[in-house]
């Protein structure tokens, strides 16, 4: 057994251990679903009474109780009507039991201790030896809709953290009260970065000024380096007719991620959740050859998806994003070559930014549900050799999954890494041999004959939305200085330093240094403590000292006092830092 799957199978043993401990302490119970998640464990419940985080010790207490007496799970098939009969009491599993039955096969029942369930498989072979004491523990409380459908019975969800031994399961813990002081939810409030407004809408972010300085800055820098990188901009509309999206497949696939249809002179329109057919139309609008390949369109365009409301979750999911994106168009010996500068430019940007840990996870086609993809198989397998391939000349790690490729082709994301050394999927990547032939886009290649480009889709900072969401928590809200909403504060210390004050706020202004001047009559340090909170990189002190000096005395957030300087020392040391993006 690997590593991974002896995980699994210690979390899925504690999923059955939890249920059988809430039905020895409430007996009328009725357990419905329990998995193995990334980080432990979850039950979900429909309890005679109600029950609150204040109980978990007493289950984990039961469950170490009977972790005791666990030797062994027995395995044993049954028909569904056996099964039926077993679990009467139950109407959870009733309803799973009729919906495997479908399928003609035997049922398969696990029992440890007393305690008997439908279940697959995948368990410790001996929970009591094999499973540490102070590995586990039960951590929250929540309601779950059964199979997450909220027509149905909100039940009691049980969530537990496991790992293989106590030193994981204390540093897990230990992580995640660090992030939740960086939960960008709370420094985006805190630091006036963006807010969300019901009247608005649910998923709708508003970029306060201080959030929309972050938002530009990326794009400018994005468009800087795309440019370097033979990249041409284009802007597209944010609605168009729905003939375009049957076009592309999109619907009816799509439809349930996108907004509602708007009738517009007995035509249904609707706001995009993607650019690439509107790309797809720029390549078309004039006559190509392989002189022009590959060409690389791209557009910071808004896209608006309709996510569920209970998915929704600060920045990380949203509604309405503007994303990164660009479509480059190649001939098919170019495609390798240009699927591995997408990835070097990924690389580029997360140097930059400091994060150091990333690899790449390719998504191919779900064998179980072959049906719902579309396309030549020769296409796929071509996508697929091919992706693999640029993957392998990139250098970066990366795995291979066989279920969450696009519709249309294979799906290559970016894991990146914060660094408090939690993942996020900061973008996706393609190599698409479809939308090319859908849309009938064609160039002319040397020998006179029309070809199909191959298609990359491609968006090395996502969303502005989930990326800004991610540094926010990267950064614990101390952005880098380039970054920084606020780059400086400029602190008088009393009134009559006020005067001088202004001289240093307004040579900085005239630098293109984003400053603030804090006049208020609190004490100095009210105002350096309110600087420090707010997570500046810089500010200055003035008072006798540095005017009859003419100079000033320059501090930072990462390196403490740094000194009295000139104006022009400050300058020339604040634009360069900011240039280089230290």
């Amino acid at each position: 057994m690997n590593e991974n799957n002896k995980l699994q199978n210690l979390r899925h043993t504690l999923a059955h251990l939890l249920a059988a401990s809430i039905r020895a302490i409430y007996k009328d119970s009725q357990n419905a679903i329990g998995p193995a998640i990334d980080d432990g464990f979850y039950q979900d419940f429909e309890l005679v009474e109600p029950i609150s985080e204040n109980d978990l010790p007493k289950i984990e207490k039961k469950m170490r109780e009977l972790l005791k007496k666990w030797n062994a799970f027995e395995k044993r098939e049954v028909t569904p009507q056996e099964a039926k009969k077993e679990f009467a009491w139950n109407k959870y599993k009733v309803e799973l039991i009729e919906e495997f039955a479908k399928d003609g096969k035997n049922l398969t029942f696990y029992t440890c201790g007393d305690f008997i369930d439908l279940c697959k498989g995948g368990h410790l072979e001996n929970p009591s030896k094999e499973l540490p004491f102070d590995a586990f523990k039960l951590d929250r409380v929540a309601g779950a809709y059964w199979r997450g459908d909220e027509k149905n019975k909100m039940l009691t969800r049980i969530y537990g953290l496991a790992f293989e031994t106590k030193e994981e399961l204390d540093a897990y813990i230990m992580q995640r009260i660090e992030a939740e002081k960086r939960d960008h939810r709370e420094l985006g409030k805190k630091l006036e970065l963006f807010t969300f407004d019901e009247e608005v809408g649910k998923g709708l972010p508003i970029w306060l000024p201080k959030g929309n300085i972050i938002k530009e800055e990326l794009e400018n820098w994005a468009k800087e380096t795309e440019k370097k990188w033979n990249y041409q901009r284009v802007t597209t509309p944010i609605i168009t007719k729905e003939n375009l999206f049957y076009t592309s497949g999109h619907l009816p696939l799509y439809k349930e991620s996108m907004y509602a249809p708007i009738s517009i002179e007995e035509e249904n329109y609707y706001i995009k959740p993607m650019n690439c057919p509107f790309h797809h139309k720029v390549f078309s609008a004039l006559p190509r050859s392989y002189k022009d390949l590959p060409l690389r369109l791209a557009e910071y365009g808004w896209c608006h998806r309709y996510e569920d409301s209970g998915s929704l979750f600060g920045l990380m999911r949203v509604r309405g994003m503007q994303m990164n994106d660009a479509h480059i168009y190649t001939t098919q010996e170019q495609a390798i070559n240009e699927f591995v500068d997408v990835i070097r430019l990924h690389e580029y940007y997360y140097k930059v930014l400091d994060i150091d840990k990333y690899e790449m996870e390719l998504a191919l086609r779900d064998p179980k549900k072959i049906d719902k993809y579309h396309g030549e198989e020769k296409d796929w397998k071509m996508a697929e050799e091919m992706t693999i391939k640029a993957m392998e000349l990139s250098g970066v790690p990366f795995k291979i999954v066989h279920e969450g490729a696009a519709f249309y082709g294979p799906k290559m994301d970016f894991q990146i890494y914060s660094s408090i050394g939690r993942s996020f999927t900061a973008s996706t990547n393609q190599l698409d041999l479809y939308m090319g032939k859908r849309f009938k886009l064609e160039y002319t290649d040397k020998d006179g004959s029309r070809k199909t480009p191959f298609i990359i889709h491609r968006a090395p900072l996502g969303t502005h939305e989930r990326f800004i969401g991610f540094l926010i928590e990267h950064f614990g809200g101390a952005f880098p200085l380039w970054l920084s909403p606020v780059q400086v504060k400029v602190i008088p210390v009393r009134e009559n330093h006020n005067e001088y004050a202004r001289k240093i706020f307004e040579s900085l202004r005239e630098n293109n240094i984003r400053v603030e001047l804090d006049e208020g009559d609190q004490n100095l340090g009210t105002k350096v403590r309110d600087a420090k909170n707010n997570k500046l990189p810089y500010w200055i002190v003035v008072g006798d000292k540095e005017i009859e000096a003419n100079k000033i005395t320059l501090e930072s957030r990462d390196s403490g006092q740094l000194g009295q300087m000139s104006r022009e020392e400050l300058i020339k040391k604040l634009l360069e830092e900011i240039k280089n993006k230290k």
